[in-house]
């Protein structure tokens, strides 16, 4: 089913060396989700997804709390979600989502970031056709069997569950998100160690060596923009 979630290091190390950068992207993505709909994540499904990823990356309460508090107050401020595909060394494939109150320089943004660094952008549907989009969802303490069983008691379908390193990871449909993390609720599991609706890769790819480090290079100049919210692609950085 394509990439192990645990494969995927840079997704959670990411935000131990730039908390900041992190915790300012949350915040805006948390303030347009308050903002295209209730401010209420019990009336808000897309507000309720982001809120529990942003707890699975230790976003302070302050910021959250400001983002919503911000919507509520009727700011003008508003962005465009917009995606962008291209591709990276040695054809390696990239999806870059972003939230952008200015379209032009996001886009030249994103274009030179590619071309800087060996890629070059596609047009829309030129990969994206190669991922699914995936809810994922961990929890540490149980086995996958129990895991299993609990979703098998809430009546929850899940594409796979996977074993990977100290945690259980559940793949399932975008829509059976929620469903999942309240199977686990009701068995009185509310942690997670990871919480997304995400794009994983149908295929990974291994670059050489030098290929390699020039498409991480390519995937920083990427995160680093103000303007990227999510980066994916389907390359096996490996350890």
């Amino acid at each position: 089913m394509g990439r192990k979630w645990n494969n995927i290091k840079e997704k959670k190390a990411s935000k131990d060396a730039n908390t900041s950068r992190i915790y300012a992207k949350f915040g805006r993505e948390i303030y347009v989700a308050a903002k295209q709909g209730e401010p209420d994540p019990e009336s808000n499904q897309a507000l309720k997804v982001v809120l529990e990823r942003a707890k699975t990356y230790s976003v302070p309460k302050t910021i959250v709390d400001r983002a919503i508090e911000k919507a509520k107050g009727g700011s003008e401020e508003n962005y465009d979600e917009l995606r962008y595909e291209g591709f990276g060394p040695n054809g390696s494939m990239v999806i870059v989502d972003t939230l952008t109150n200015n379209v032009n320089r996001t886009a030249s943004d994103v274009r030179a970031a590619f071309s800087k660094n060996g890629g070059n952008m596609g047009v829309n549907g030129s990969v994206s056709y190669m991922f699914d989009e995936t809810a994922v969802i961990g929890v540490e303490g149980k086995s996958a069997d129990e895991v299993l069983e609990i979703l098998m008691e809430a009546d929850v379908d899940a594409r796979d569950i996977l074993e990977e390193e100290d945690a259980v990871i559940v793949y399932a449909e975008p829509d059976q998100f929620h469903a999942v993390q309240e199977a686990f609720k009701a068995a009185g599991i509310t942690e997670f160690t990871v919480a997304e609706i995400t794009m994983l890769a149908q295929n990974d790819v291994t670059l050489p060596e030098e290929a390699q480090t020039k498409f991480e290079k390519l995937i920083d100049a990427l995160d680093d923009l103000e303007d990227v919210q999510q980066v994916y692609h389907n390359v096996d950085l490996g350890e």
